[in-house]
């Protein structure tokens, strides 16, 4: 037998926890399996060092990715504080056979600003964080070494975010690429090297980083489409929107309403792109905050040209279309007056066409009667919305503006 002495003391227990396993003496075993003499042995070691499984600090988890996106928020408070600026520092220069080196304190580096970005592949607030601070700067060091700057942290945001400090509005972000400083990082503080002057060759003072700036901020996303299609629950609007786009808001064969907004895509041959929002359901007393009447009428304000989805299924539909622009005006002045279509949905059904003579009828002019369930007259619909779209584009570019584009 080899004698432990001879082996590494990294090895001892290693050859310790072998040890203590044994070939059984029992018939009835195949050869080769080992039992342990006594019943608590030691697990066998496969290095020099137990090395302990890397374990999570105890707290609440960050929610992945995928599950951020089955939530929907449009408003959000944040607080951010900017990165503080780094200390300077107060040295002398230190140089054999050199007595008298003079001062070399460096200058500490300015703290990280935080700025807000759009980003058009954000749709929603729900990964913005209640708490966001800057990177700090790095202190001076010697031989007038100034410190490292703060990073800037960006904070991204969709297309349509409103940023209030208060009631104040300090910045719309309506246009991809938009940036806002929403928090300036705090200056670096100098160096004795800076306080050098005739009259004081040897100076000792030396100023500490000023802190970063710190605000609470209030982002409103407004939701940015061409299109907005306004109508009561159970309209058919998401329906619409999944026949004339990629979109895939969530439908059913039993009354239910949509609680976040989605935004399709139309497609056209010339290679445009039209935005359409299926804006959630609005009841009577919505301009009164009834039900979740504003967090709706929010999305409206930012769609250039509306369409009002009526359900031919009820009798009387006009009553449909004057209390929806009813809500709406009385939540905006002139929102209802901004260009808009009536779709008249449900065509399928048989009592559609009785109603749909009724209200042409009682409005004075031709509506748009389809169904987008079987996809019946889709087509004068992507039409108009294209004749819709073109006339805002003219007048925008005729005022010099740049208009949306998606």
């Amino acid at each position: 037998m080899i004698p432990a002495r001879l082996f590494p003391a990294c090895l001892r227990p290693v050859l310790e926890g072998v040890a203590q396993w044994a070939p059984s003496p029992s018939a009835g075993l195949k050869p080769g399996l080992l039992l342990p003499e006594q019943a608590s042995c030691r697990p066998l070691s496969v290095g020099c060092v137990d090395h302990a499984k890397h374990r999570e600090p105890p707290g609440k988890k960050p929610l992945s990715e995928k599950k951020l996106k089955r939530y929907f928020v449009d408003q959000r408070r944040v607080l951010v504080r900017g990165g503080n600026g780094g200390s300077g520092l107060s040295c002398f220069h230190s140089e054999p056979r050199k007595e008298f080196g003079g001062p070399d304190g460096g200058d500490g580096g300015n703290g990280g600003h935080i700025i807000l970005r759009v980003d058009q592949q954000v749709k929603s607030l729900s990964a913005v964080l209640s708490l966001y601070k800057g990177f700090d700067g790095e202190d001076g060091g010697s031989s007038n070494c100034s410190g490292r700057g703060g990073a800037v942290l960006y904070i991204q945001v969709p297309v349509g975010t409103l940023v209030k400090e208060g009631t104040e509005v300090v910045a719309d972000l309506s246009s991809p690429g938009d940036e806002y400083i929403a928090a300036l990082g705090g200056a670096g503080g100098k160096g004795n090297r800076f306080f050098l002057a005739n009259d004081n060759r040897a100076p000792l003072t030396c100023t500490p980083g000023e802190p970063g700036q710190e605000r609470v901020l209030f982002l409103e996303l407004k939701t940015m489409a061409h299109a907005g299609m306004v109508g009561f629950p159970n309209a058919g609007k998401s329906s619409l929107l999944r026949a004339i786009s990629n979109a895939k808001p969530a439908v059913a064969s039993y009354p239910f309403t949509t609680l976040k907004p989605h935004v399709g895509i139309v497609h056209y041959e010339d290679h445009q792109q039209l935005a359409v929002a299926d804006i959630p359901g609005i009841i009577q007393g919505a301009h009164r905050n009834k039900g979740l009447g504003l967090s709706f009428l929010r999305h409206i304000e930012r769609c250039l040209f509306l369409l009002f989805v009526v359900d031919l299924s009820l009798p009387e539909p006009w009553t449909q279309v004057e209390d929806l622009k009813y809500e709406l005006e009385k939540y905006e002045e002139g929102l209802a007056k901004r260009p808009h279509e009536i779709i008249a949905n449900k065509i399928d059904l048989p009592q559609a066409p009785a109603h749909l003579a009724q209200l042409q009828a009682y409005l004075g002019r031709d509506v748009i009667a389809l169904s987008a369930l079987t996809g019946e007259n889709l087509e004068p619909l992507l039409l108009r919305l294209k004749e819709l779209h073109d006339t805002h584009m003219q007048a925008e570019l005729g005022q010099g503006c740049q208009p949306l584009r998606w």
